[in-house]
């Protein structure tokens, strides 16, 4: 999305994590999603970093003034840390035997939904009245979570949380990155 908005155009090729293609190891040992390989031979293969490459680059929504917003930093922080790490048990239960899913479920609340429907309440974006760069490098993580238990995720959550999510997810940004490359 990020891309998109600083109007780098690029080469999307989708890869099947089963079958890592050999060229994407060479790039990128870790073998994880998203690489970007720029033209100078460099590898950026953080998320994070290749938002923040992309919108120092070309930034025309001000994405970048959420770097400056303690509370929407501390958001990212809790997603990429305790919420992460509790999403993952909550979603791949049977990976972790030892965890409690319903506990892990909890503990994501706890970590991130419950602060981030705080902090929703009163305004529209991470960013207030606009999207800043943790909306967009958030929201995914929250549409991970809703997409355990679509049920229990309308029932539970605060509408504030429910609405931001949706908006993003119908957005004509992220519809449009969507589509498979082809």
């Amino acid at each position: 999305m990020a891309l998109r908005v600083a109007g780098i155009q690029c080469k999307i090729i989708d890869i099947h994590l089963r079958h890592k293609p050999e060229h994407m190891l060479r790039v990128s040992p870790k073998g994880t999603v998203p690489v970007l390989c720029l033209s100078t031979d460099e590898v950026i293969d953080e998320s994070l970093d290749i938002m923040r490459w992309a919108l120092h680059k070309n930034d025309p929504q001000q994405w970048l003034d959420g770097l400056h917003n303690a509370k929407a930093q501390y958001l990212l922080l809790q997603t990429d840390g305790p919420f992460k790490q509790a999403l993952d048990q909550y979603k791949y239960a049977s990976r972790f035997p030892e965890a409690n899913p319903v506990q892990s479920r909890q503990r994501a609340m706890a970590s991130l939904i419950e602060p981030l429907a705080d902090h929703l309440k009163h305004q529209p974006f991470i960013g207030g009245d606009k999207p800043v760069l943790q909306d967009v490098a958030i929201f995914p993580f929250v549409r991970q979570f809703a997409g355990v238990e679509p049920s229990w995720f309308e029932s539970h959550v605060d509408v504030s949380v429910r609405d931001w999510l949706h908006g993003w997810v119908s957005s004509e940004l992220f519809v449009a990155i969507m589509q498979k490359p082809g």
